[in-house]
């Protein structure tokens, strides 16, 4: 196992709505990030989408292939990702194991892919997050837990 550290946590309670940040948050099976829209399961459904992770070291590289490196206008949370990591590369496969903290564990189920919200943001963010994940990952919660921002990251497979 290697590790890293959870920088920055995120929420939106609606789509396309205000980007809101947190030290802390509840994570559950049931509800994925407590008070973000995109966690919660609908009955008879697997969840493929509750939780979004990006890299710092990916969002940078992405900033400075558009030239825009610590650009204040650009904060990693406008890729509207929930969880930002840092110190550890995220799996590229579906149903790697990340843990965070105590106890939270989220399932990688897929690529996230950058959207057409990206150019938006910036022109040719949307391009700039295609190569290697640079976008993050998706992931469904196995296992809840509370976690705050500082806590350690670890991959297992």
């Amino acid at each position: 196992m290697s590790g890293g550290r959870l920088v920055g946590i995120a929420r939106h309670a609606r789509p396309r709505g205000a980007i809101e940040t947190l030290d802390r948050v509840p994570v559950s099976a049931a509800g994925g990030l407590q008070g973000d829209f995109r966690g919660a399961v609908r009955p008879g459904r697997k969840p493929r989408r509750q939780v979004s992770l990006i890299e710092a070291e990916s969002w940078a590289a992405a900033l400075a292939e558009l030239g825009r490196t610590d650009d204040p206008d650009l904060p990693w949370w406008v890729r509207r990702a929930n969880l930002l990591t840092q110190g550890i590369r995220l799996p590229r496969q579906p149903g790697a194991v990340i843990e965070i903290g105590d106890k939270l564990r989220i399932e990688v189920t897929t690529e996230c892919d950058p959207c057409s919200r990206m150019e938006e943001i910036a022109t040719g963010l949307k391009a700039v997050l295609l190569p290697d994940w640079r976008g993050g990952v998706l992931g469904r919660v196995i296992g809840d837990g509370e976690i705050a921002v500082g806590d350690g990251i670890r991959i297992s497979e």
